[in-house]
Formats: C-alpha cells, sequence, structure tokens
C-alpha cells in the first residue's frame, strides 16, 4: 500500500520508515562513512531520510536538484534512484563542489551555473530545491518552473524557527501554497514540534536515534504539484 504522496501526514511518514526500513538502515550507513569521511552534510537526518523514503515511494524517472552544494542531498537522491533501480538526477549549482561515490555516479549528471539560464529536463517528476534562499529567487521558479510540473517537491531552509523569516524564499513559498490552497508537511523541530516528536519516537523504535551529525532543525518543507 503507497503512502499518501499527494497530502503527506505524519502517519505516512510513519508508515513509510516502516515500510523501508532494511533499505534505510543500509544507506544511513552508507551515508555516515561519507559524513566521517568529511564530506559535509546540509540536510538534517529526518529530511535527508524523508527524501529517500519519499523518492522511493514515487520513483521518479527524472529527478532534479537545484543546488548540491557538497553532494550530500545529492547522495541521499542517488542512493534513493539506486535503489528503486530507477530513474537519473540532474542536479546544478553555480559552484562545482559537489562529488559523489563512483558506485551512483550513473544515474547523475551536473550542470555548474545558474539553474535560472539552464534548460530543465522535461517531464520533471520529482523537484529539490535548496539554492539561492532569497525571495527573487522563490520568485523565478515559482513562475518559471512551477506551472510546468505536476509533482513531489522539497524545498529547504524553510523553517528553521517557529516561522518563515520575512522576506526570504520561505515566507514567498509558504504565500503562494496557502494562495494556492496546496498543503505541505514539515518535521520541522520548532515550527512543527508535535510531527518532529512522533518521527523521532518511531525512528527510536527503529533502531535509527543515533544521529548522523548534530543538526536537528529539519527546515525542510514537502508538497505536491
Amino acid at each position: 500500500m503507497h503512502a499518501n504522496v499527494s497530502r503527506l501526514d505524519v502517519e505516512d511518514v510513519v508508515a513509510l520508515y516502516s515500510k523501508y526500513l532494511p533499505d534505510l538502515l543500509k544507506v544511513r550507513a552508507e551515508q555516515r562513512k561519507l559524513y566521517e569521511s568529511g564530506l559535509k552534510a546540509q540536510l538534517d537526518d529526518i529530511e535527508a531520510e524523508l527524501t529517500y523514503l519519499r523518492l522511493r515511494e514515487t520513483c521518479p524517472a527524472t529527478v532534479v536538484e537545484m543546488g548540491s552544494l557538497y553532494g550530500w542531498s545529492t547522495s541521499w537522491i542517488l542512493r534513493a534512484l539506486r535503489d528503486n533501480e530507477f530513474g537519473q538526477l540532474h542536479s546544478y549549482d553555480i559552484t562545482a563542489n559537489a562529488s559523489v561515490p563512483a558506485e551512483l555516479a550513473s544515474r547523475w549528471s551536473f550542470a555548474q551555473g545558474d539553474v535560472r539560464e539552464a534548460r530543465l529536463p522535461e517531464d520533471i517528476g520529482y523537484l529539490f530545491v535548496d539554492a539561492a534562499h532569497t525571495a527573487s529567487f522563490a520568485r523565478w521558479y515559482l513562475e518559471a518552473v512551477f506551472p510546468g510540473v505536476s509533482c513531489p517537491v522539497s524545498v529547504h531552509d524553510v523553517f528553521h524557527g517557529r516561522r518563515a523569516l520575512p522576506l526570504s524564499e520561505g515566507s514567498v513559498v509558504l504565500k503562494w501554497l496557502a494562495d494556492k490552497r496546496i498543503s505541505y508537511f514539515t518535521a520541522s523541530r520548532k515550527a512543527a514540534p508535535g510531527v518532529y516528536d512522533r518521527i523521532m519516537r518511531h525512528r527510536a523504535k527503529l533502531g535509527l536515534a543515533e544521529p548522523i551529525h548534530s543538526g536537528h532543525d529539519n527546515p525542510m518543507i514537502f508538497f505536491q504539484l
């Protein structure tokens, strides 16, 4: 039975953790090795795991990543595609700092430069946004990208506090979602403490309590276009 990917809630998330637990345990061990080798992490553990789990459940053919930085989120995404045995990742960043393990590279293409000047793939099946966290960048993809896609979306760095910062990417996206009456999900520790606690308790029961790294804000939002 598939979780409700169009309107994700905490019980859907709990079900996904249980459904993909053996694979997730393996991926966490792989990512821990990367982290301990010195790779800088830009995603906290829960939001990284939810990205992996949502990709496993939706099984997209084409994933677009806006902002790869050093490759932490990139490797999480690629491990989901590997475990699906399906899909390609197209990453865009203004710097070419990202690297991924050699065994994952066959499913990855990288383009250096401003994504606003790039030709994005057609038929995007999952959109991951973690690039310039400015209002102007948000307005660009809301106007130039969102109207042409119908897929799950993740936007990072929205809820480091109880609310999105004024005049930020997050505040622009949240207003757009509200205007369109599109619901979103977040496991942010500060914006959704009840959700965060529920997931943490379930993860502990599954043997996932030991953190990979110390970040615990989990500011990402997830929604469906």
